[in-house]
Parts: structure tokens; C-alpha cells; sequence
């Protein structure tokens, strides 16, 4: 029998959300059932796709690892595409705070917000934030993520960026779910750079970025451009050179006010453009046009007490829509992707098909790896998800909790809810 070798069979539905690219507008409704269905991976990578009966005429199960999924839907890994996983302390008084009424940007005028968690993760050690950030990784995965983005930004200096970055690179080499590194020191300001936000780009530009290029240790660059944060003419600058230094491109763009930042996604070719909530008619346009992805953030509006983010528009004007958790110490302490699903079903309009390819396809492509993750099409990893239930219909019906059973990871199982959870 081959290593991480198996076949997955009788699933009453096989969801493979087909493709290697984002799926725009009417596409994203198109996930690809078979029902009675099958799947081969050999050494890790998916071989066989179809119909039980077909599959197995042509493999012979002796040779492979066989779960039956009778009973059972299948699906690709989830994607959590946007969150800030690794860091040290809690905000639980701030979210107090806002329970009160206060707003995010009040809470960071009087010294909360980023800069909280920036003394506390430096003042946390790697072994600490290694601990804290598997435990983190093992919740993700009991919600079915099999690749997660995580980014720094709680640093805000050379040291405590490159040790958050130096963190997930330990953990991507010792946990089952992958990791997709993205520097991100324009986060917020300094206090000591306060009314210096020009000086503090310099630093980025010309000191911090340059070495993290230099040591490999991440692959997107992103920046938090936002009225009172970063300018879009510092965004432009961070972000050019970024990309001049072999970076691809996010950006946390049009959360709180509307400022430009998808026209600016546009502009530089990101990758994706992330939360959107103020975004413009034009921005919706311009990211279509572009293929910029457009990554939405439910849970974060939600904790926010803030409007979701125009999904259904930006789906109906053609855009390529993903949807992450934005999991974080401050605007959105969740991992969720049940909750993830439930609001954006609930509350954005969007479809429940449109929302699984959104955190399957898309937010591969939101990574730059659609090629390689986000469907279940041969020649792809086998990240692959087993259901509790008979249909992917269940996933936002059962409000809030994990409908996940099993998750294969690399055609190696690595969770199991009913026999404890992470294996591996």
C-alpha cells in the first residue's frame, strides 16, 4: 500500500467545486455534485474523481486505505484566507468596551486596538507563541481548514515581525494544516512613530521588507489602508516596493470608511483586496475587471456590530467573492467557519453554494494557489472533507457548529471528531 494512499467511497454527495482559477458572478453557484461519489488520492495527491462504482472498477481497493462515506458528503478543504493567528495576549476588555458602545477606531484613539496586542506579542516569547498558535491551528482544523493565511502585524519591528513569521514557518513544518505566510508591519503605527506615519513607511520600505525578502520568509505583503492608518499613498508606496522586492500583493482595504483601497487593489494588481465593507461601485468594478478577489470578512462586521460587507452586489457585478474568518485578538476572537457560512447565508444574501466556493476555490485563488488546493480535481493536494451529514446543506443549518467528521489532509488522515479529534 502506498503512502498516504486511500480511497474515499459512497459518499451521498461528492461536492468538488471543479476548477483551477476563481469562479466569478453565476459560476460561483456551479459546485460540482456527484452523488454516489468517489475520490483516489495516491501519495498525496488526488488521482480519481466519479462515480463510486466507475472508481472502482478501475482501483482496486487492496491496494489503498478505503473509508467508507456512506451516508456522508465530501467536500475540498476549507481555506481560511485572512486571518492574524499568531499573537500574544487577549482583548477581552475592549470587546467589553464595544458591548458599551464604544467604536473600534474610539478604542484605538485611547491606546487599544493593534497596539495592544503588539506589547503583548513582543513580550511573548517563540516558544509561547508557538504553543498558543498550535492550539489555535488544531480549533481551525475541527472547523475543516486544511491551508490557512496567517499574517504578522503585531510586531511593528523588525525583531517582533520576523518572530511572528519565523513562528508560522515552525508551525507549517510540524502542524497538518499549511501555511501561507503574509508581512504585514503596516498594520498600524508605532506609538514612538506617532504623527510620523511617513517616517515609519521609510522603516518599512527601506530596513524591514528588504530582510524579510532577504530570509524568504513570507510571500504576500499586505497593508491596513484606511483613513487615519495608512494613506493610499503610502499604501502605494509599501506596496510597489513590495512588489519590486518578488511579494505578491493584499490589502485591507475600504473596512471603515470608503477610501479607494479597492481601486487602489486594482491599480497594483493584488492578489486579493479584503473586508470591502464601504467599498465603492467603482472599486466592485474595477476588482472585476482586474481579478482582483474580493475577500469578505462576516464574522468581523458581526462583532463589529457593523454592515456586512455588499456581497450579493459584488457577486452580481461579476466579482470573484471569497470568505475568510479574520480571526484576530481584537475585531473578530473566532475561528468559526460554521459561523462563517451561517452569516454570510443569513445575513449577506449570499447562496450556500456561492459561499462554498468561496471558502474552497476562491479562497485558494485569494492565496494564489488555486492551481494547487480548493477543489477536488485530479492532480490536486488531497485535502478532502468528510461531513457528519448526508448533504453539504447541513453546513449552515446546524448554526454555529462544525458539521465536520473527518478531515484528510495530503490523503492522510489527520482529524477525527469521533475518535478525539487532531491524530497527528
Amino acid at each position: 500500500m502506498k503512502e498516504n494512499s486511500l480511497i474515499i467511497k459512497n459518499a451521498s454527495e461528492l461536492v468538488t467545486c471543479s476548477g483551477f482559477k476563481a469562479k466569478r458572478g453565476k459560476e460561483m453557484s456551479d459546485i460540482h455534485v456527484i452523488e454516489d461519489g468517489a475520490v483516489v488520492i495516491e501519495e498525496g495527491i488526488i488521482k480519481a474523481v466519479g462515480k463510486t462504482d466507475e472508481i472502482l472498477k478501475q482501483h482496486d481497493e487492496k491496494s489503498y486505505q478505503v473509508i467508507d462515506a456512506s451516508g456522508k458528503a465530501v467536500l475540498p478543504g476549507f481555506v481560511d484566507s485572512h486571518t492574524h493567528f499568531v499573537f500574544g495576549g487577549y482583548r477581552a476588555e475592549e470587546f467589553y468596551w464595544r458591548l458599551r458602545g464604544d467604536s473600534y477606531m474610539e478604542i484605538m484613539q485611547r491606546g487599544g486596538g493593534i497596539v495592544n496586542s503588539v506589547k503583548a506579542t513582543k513580550e511573548a516569547s517563540m516558544e509561547e507563541l508557538i504553543k498558543t498558535g498550535s492550539e489555535r491551528l488544531d480549533s481551525m482544523l475541527s472547523f475543516g481548514v486544511t491551508t490557512v493565511e496567517g499574517k504578522s502585524g503585531y510586531g511593528l519591528d523588525m525583531e517582533t515581525e520576523i518572530k511572528q513569521l519565523k513562528v508560522m514557518e515552525e508551525l507549517d513544518k510540524n502542524h497538518p494544516i499549511d501555511i501561507v505566510r503574509t508581512f504585514m508591519p503596516a498594520h498600524a503605527t508605532p506609538v514612538e512613530y506617532k504623527g510620523k506615519t511617513d517616517e515609519y513607511v521609510d522603516l518599512i520600505i527601506n530596513d524591514m521588507m528588504p530582510k524579510v525578502a532577504e530570509l524568504k520568509l513570507a510571500e504576500f505583503s499586505d497593508v491596513f489602508c484606511e483613513k487615519n492608518v495608512f494613506s493610499i499613498e503610502q499604501t502605494r508606496r509599501i506596496q510597489q516596493k513590495a512588489k519590486g522586492l518578488g511579494f505578491k500583493l493584499k490589502l485591507h482595504a475600504d473596512e471603515i470608511v470608503q477610501f479607494g483601497g479597492a481601486e487602489l487593489a486594482a491599480e497594483l494588481g493584488a492578489v486579493s483586496a479584503d473586508h470591502l465593507l464601504q467599498v465603492s461601485d467603482k472599486g466592485i468594478q474595477d476588482m472585476a475587471r482586474q481579478g482582483v478577489v474580493a475577500t469578505l470578512l462576516p464574522c468581523t462586521a458581526f462583532s463589529l456590530k457593523e454592515s456586512f460587507a455588499p456581497g450579493r452586489k459584488m457577486i452580481d457585478m461579476g466579482c470573484a467573492v471569497a470568505l475568510a474568518t479574520d480571526f484576530n485578538p481584537g475585531s473578530c476572537f473566532t475561528e468559526s467557519i460554521a459561523l462563517t457560512f451561517a452569516l454570510a447565508t443569513l445575513q449577506m444574501n449570499i447562496r450556500l453554494e456561492e459561499a462554498i466556493t468561496a471558502l474552497t476555490i476562491n479562497a485558494a485563488a485569494a492565496l494564489d494557489r488555486a492551481g494547487e488546493i480548493g477543489s477536488l480535481d485530479p492532480g490536486k493536494k488531497g485535502d478532502v472533507l468528510i461531513l457528519e451529514f448526508p448533504s453539504y446543506k447541513f453546513i449552515p443549518y446546524h448554526i454555529g457548529v462544525s458539521t465536520v467528521e473527518k478531515v484528510i489532509k495530503k490523503g492522510k488522515l489527520v482529524f477525527d471528531k469521533k475518535n478525539g479529534g487532531r491524530i497527528c
